[in-house]
């Protein structure tokens, strides 16, 4: 029997059965596309997660005051002491390392920005010029905090795009005067409008000198330093460098945390990753689902068809060839309902997409291939029995039956 004869026979079987062949393919067609659109959001929320990250800065090193074990809380906890402050000083003296490019203090309070009769609450930053650069923000007009002493305080700020159109509408707003708490500020410049990144919008930011900040909040302590390294093949190297500056700074005690935006980063692609597998696997037990269903109305066929089976063998047909005839109808019906399930599973996706814009949703590659093959594996592995059943039926008794 020729393959185009066993493909002519398969089309022709689930022709001629069109409301068994339409259940048979919803079933395999909304297994594939489960796969695809549960490890579609997975890879969405992974690809999120990363470019939050990068958005982040480049060569990233965070210092933070206290801690970090493995237990999650910080030794100070446990003996009811509190984490030594960070200080401008201790920034400052990150500058030693040669691993280390530049470096951003940050001071971070909220205070209610105010001109003429508008006022509203915001996030005050305090910081210096380097947090520009690091973290890879851009001015839409003017210019960013200016450069030197870090222990200056003069009473200038930089206003999120936001805030600039709150306060000042189409009017320009370099050069004027807002107020921050008790305190006048002269705007030097303004954000280019960037978005959210890491649940902070930047938009709605203002940032001034960090010792200004520190006078605003009155406080001496920083909330972290951000530490750009020089390259990446340093950042191992300016993470230690930083941990044993600040141990000598604090008397030989271990008491800050210092992360690397990669060892973060690796952190969430390994959870996102596994998540992603676990959703796409719960997804596919829906496919051994439709291989059941398959395998039961295969079955079901198998005792329809008992006449055209033994006709089949009454003329020649090997047991072989009746195994694949029913084998090529589970495989025809399989690829089937896989491309409508793809086709599905890509425009779930899509939908998803223009509802949830910020999220890039994008089915894996390698979770297409396994949702197809999967239904393919499937529809074949259930059919063994029917077909098994069907090539052992003696040609006499199925004609008689009949």
């Amino acid at each position: 029997m020729r393959l185009i004869d066993v493909a002519q026979f398969a089309s022709g079987s689930l022709r001629g059965s069109p409301t068994r062949t339409l259940l048979m393919m919803l079933a395999m067609s909304i297994g594939v596309a489960a796969v695809v659109v549960l490890t579609a959001l997975g890879e969405g929320a992974r690809r999120y997660v990363v470019d939050q990250f990068s958005s982040l800065g480049t060569n990233l090193v965070i210092l933070l005051p206290g801690r970090t074990e493995t237990a999650g809380v910080g030794p100070g906890l446990m003996s009811g002491q509190t984490p030594r402050d960070i200080t401008l000083d201790d920034a400052e003296a990150l500058l030693r390392s040669r691993a280390v490019m530049r470096v951003a203090p940050l001071t971070v309070g909220s205070a209610t920005v105010s001109r003429g009769s508008l006022n509203r609450e915001v996030v005050v930053a305090g910081s210096s010029a380097d947090m520009l650069a690091i973290r890879h923000m851009s001015m839409a007009v003017g210019r960013f905090l200016p450069a030197g002493d870090i222990h200056d305080s003069s009473s200038v700020c930089v206003l999120g795009n936001a805030i600039k159109r709150e306060l000042f509408g189409n009017d320009p707003a370099v050069g004027q005067w807002v107020r921050l708490g008790e305190r006048r500020f002269r705007v030097i410049g303004v954000l280019a409008s960037q978005g959210e990144s890491m649940g902070m919008r930047t938009d709605d930011l203002v940032i001034v000198p960090v010792a200004t900040a520190h006078q605003l909040f009155n406080t001496t302590s920083l909330f972290r330093v951000l530490i750009e390294a020089k390259n990446r093949e340093v950042i191992e190297q300016a993470k230690s460098d930083v941990e044993e500056i600040m141990v000598l700074r604090h008397s030989g005690e271990r008491d800050v945390t210092v992360i690397t935006q990669d060892a973060v980063l690796q952190t969430f692609d390994r959870i996102l990753g596994a998540l992603t597998m676990a959703v796409g696997g719960i997804a596919s037990i829906s496919l051994a689902v439709a291989g059941v269903l398959i395998m039961n109305v295969m079955l079901i066929a198998v005792a329809q068809r008992i006449k055209e089976i033994g006709l089949l063998k009454a003329l020649g047909a090997t047991p072989g060839q009746i195994r694949g005839l029913f084998f090529a109808e589970a495989a025809l019906l399989s690829a089937i309902g896989s491309m409508v399930g793809l086709v599905l599973g890509y425009a779930g996706s899509f939908v998803i997409g223009q509802i949830y814009p910020v999220l890039p949703v994008a089915p894996p590659w390698w979770a297409v291939l396994a949702a197809t093959a999967t239904a393919l594996g499937t529809g074949i592995l259930f059919s063994v029995w029917p077909a098994r059943r069907a090539a052992r039926l003696d040609p006499v008794m199925a004609l008689a039956r009949s």
